[in-house]
């Protein structure tokens, strides 16, 4: 048995598990810890932590998958799609599977809120100062309402 500890992690294998995908991304910032703010203000690296990733790895991938870009506001859509399309050519197969797929598929409001901002919450699940990597997933559905809550209430103190 061997011990690695991480002395500087800047990334780590993140999982979206209601879209059944991992990526490699970079990790932002921490935000949250239960057990102290000081782990918070020296941005130590422990499980259970709620940090901040990059979001553009997701980004890609949806848009790959879905034909669908996440950063972008609703208003003007349909222009951004034609543009998107002359600039990549797309066979008309992978359009129309394309478009099957985004028509089966609902993403939380919340999620695709923080893929604006480009940056997601996420907590670790391994354990950084004993196996040496920073694995975890990307927070959504009641686990996210829950932890925005409680920054909510972190800024107002």
């Amino acid at each position: 048995n061997m011990k690695y500890r991480a002395l500087r992690l800047d990334s780590g294998n993140y999982a979206w598990g209601s879209e059944n995908i991992t990526k490699k991304v970079r990790i932002l910032d921490v935000v949250y810890n239960a057990s102290s703010n000081e782990l918070v203000r020296t941005k130590t690296l422990l499980k259970n932590t709620i940090i901040q990733i990059d979001a553009q790895p997701f980004k890609q991938w949806y848009l790959k998958k879905f034909g669908l870009d996440l950063g972008k506001k609703k208003k003007g859509g349909d222009k951004k799609e034609d543009a998107t399309e002359e600039a990549e050519k797309m066979s008309r197969h992978v359009i129309f599977k394309q478009k099957a797929r985004a028509s089966k598929q609902k993403l939380d409001p919340a999620v695709e809120e923080q893929f604006q901002s480009g940056r997601l919450l996420a907590c670790i699940a391994s354990r950084p100062g004993q196996c040496g990597r920073c694995d975890g997933y990307i927070l959504e559905g009641e686990e996210l309402a829950f932890y925005k809550r409680k920054l909510e209430r972190k800024k107002k103190a």
